[in-house]
């Protein structure tokens, strides 16, 4: 039987924590403990990690001894709501997000990824890591939250790419074109990825589907960037309408 740790950390596509079924909701309240359970989590779970680092990251504006007096309360309060042993420590200034007791979705997409397991890491990406957060005046933790969040998103779309393919080759088209649209929808940026998608889109002959995706990422990329996709994307494009009349 396999074991399962007693509580769940969610950060893909919202924040939460849980005990089976119960919210602590207690602890989500407080930003500074998301982020220093997702900073934890994520610098691999189980590793420890500086102190200073943790002071520096979620309280740059305090004085060290403000600051490690602010890491030690929140701490107890994970531990408090948790259990001691969720959080573990290795002397006075290492500290370490316990694998045996608290499972985290994002670190699990990352190792169904890297262990080639691409179904089951597609469902573990339940969206954005840690949407909408952010934590004001910590500008390097910021800066590390989004440099993982687009690591997540080009996993997830990497992984949606190589299902597109795989379900071609094994001609499953239905579901080589959905693969291929979330491939895009993850990264929504990349005009690579949205090339490469339009183009088997266009090779499955869903050719109304390629159009859609297409416009979407333009709309898109006009609303938040107030930018067009390149001419290369738009002679790709040219090409596909000139097929779908025939």
């Amino acid at each position: 039987m396999t074991y399962a740790p007693p509580y769940a950390l969610i950060l893909l596509g919202g924040v939460s924590l849980r005990e089976g079924k119960r919210e602590l909701d207690h602890v989500l309240v407080n930003a500074k403990a998301i982020g220093l359970l997702a900073y934890l989590a994520l610098s691999t779970v189980g590793r420890f990690v500086r102190r200073d680092t943790l002071v520096g990251l979620l309280w740059p504006e305090l004085t060290q001894a403000r600051a490690r007096t602010a890491l030690r309360k929140t701490v107890h309060l994970v531990r408090h709501a948790m259990s001691a042993e969720a959080l573990i420590s290795r002397g006075d200034e290492d500290i370490a997000l316990s694998p045996s007791v608290v499972w985290c979705d994002a670190v699990a997409f990352a190792e169904a990824v890297d262990g080639g397991a691409l179904a089951s890491a597609l469902q573990l990406y339940g969206g954005e890591l840690l949407p909408g957060f952010h934590l004001a005046g910590c500008w390097e933790f910021d800066n590390w939250l989004e440099a993982a969040r687009v690591d997540a998103r080009e996993r997830a779309s990497a992984v949606a790419w190589a299902l597109a393919r795989r379900f071609e080759t094994d001609h499953n088209l239905s579901d080589a074109a959905g693969m291929a649209r979330r491939s895009v929808r993850f990264s929504w940026n990349d005009e690579r990825a949205l090339r490469r998608a339009v183009t088997m889109l266009d090779r499955l002959g869903d050719r109304a589907g390629a159009l859609s995706l297409f416009e979407d990422f333009a709309s898109r990329l006009r609303l938040e960037l107030n930018a067009e996709p390149s001419p290369e994307t738009f002679e790709l494009i040219t090409r596909v309408r000139s097929r779908v009349h025939i």
